[in-house]
């Protein structure tokens, strides 16, 4: 049982993948051409689709509606929380608040769904229920803090996707709303051009990466990364010791210390 539903997380989560290259137009995905460039927009979609569709067939099959209403729900959360993002972009006055609420959703949300739902197939507390929910939320929102670092300091080569993808794009990500923060007023009027899409260019890059180093907003996106780490290591310290608890520890520290 527990095999067909971490198959259905990972049906959804690549479903979301895929989706997400083809509205960011990216051209690579873990160091390799990308589905949509080497299938097309529309094939990419569509298998998207299906997998979406397929995660909900294994959801059912398995007979929980408690399983299901919260796979349903963080599936709409992490819609929502793509739009937001979608909406969101090129806008330089988001938050970093509104950033964390747009990561909570897009990222966070199917790291809690996954990590909560083993909790009630071994029909465990609700109280066991709420720790794991946390600590997958936490560790989510410290994984997407690292992945939107790394678009800052991690060649293609290291990371697997395009240096500067988000930056092209206009994404308002931590690193980019720390420099606009801390930045000069003719920083300042460059973050603004930059994230309009008016400063797209290969130097342009250069110069955001030039300042995000000078404001040490990579650092400081790392260390509220690690902040978030070790709220889900907190979240489950009223679990046994154990090969497992040591496990997810683990997986939470390699989450944060990765660059790719």
């Amino acid at each position: 049982r527990h095999h067909r539903l971490a198959a259905a997380v990972e049906f959804l989560h690549t479903a979301t993948l895929l989706h997400d290259d083809v509205v960011d137009g990216s051209d690579m995905r873990r160091g390799k051409a990308a589905a949509n460039i080497v299938f097309g927009n529309p094939a990419t979609v569509l298998v998207g689709d299906f997998l979406f569709t397929r995660a909900f067939e294994l959801m059912v099959e398995d007979g929980s509606l408690k399983v299901l209403k919260i796979f349903s729900k963080a599936s709409s959360i992490i819609a929502e929380g793509e739009v937001d993002q979608l909406t969101a972009q090129r806008r330089i006055e988001t938050s970093e608040e509104h950033y964390l609420q747009i990561i909570g959703s897009k990222t966070a949300a199917l790291f809690a769904a996954a990590t909560r739902i083993p909790a009630i197939v071994a029909e465990k507390s609700e109280a066991e229920e709420l720790a794991l929910d946390a600590f997958g939320r936490n560790l989510g929102i410290a994984f997407q803090l690292v992945d939107d670092a790394i678009d800052y300091d991690s060649e293609a080569s290291e990371s697997g996707k395009d240096k500067g993808d988000d930056f092209r794009e206009g994404k308002m990500t931590l690193p980019v709303i720390l420099a606009y923060a801390r930045g000069s007023a003719e920083e300042r009027k460059f973050w603004e051009e930059a994230i309009a899409g008016f400063r797209t260019e290969d130097e342009d890059l250069a110069h955001a990466v030039e300042l995000i180093n000078r404001h040490g907003c990579v650092d400081a996106t790392r260390e509220r990364a690690r902040h978030y780490a070790q709220r889900a290591i907190d979240a489950i310290a009223g679990f046994p010791a154990g090969e497992a608890r040591t496990a997810m520890a683990e997986a939470v520290e390699f989450a944060v210390a990765r660059r790719y």
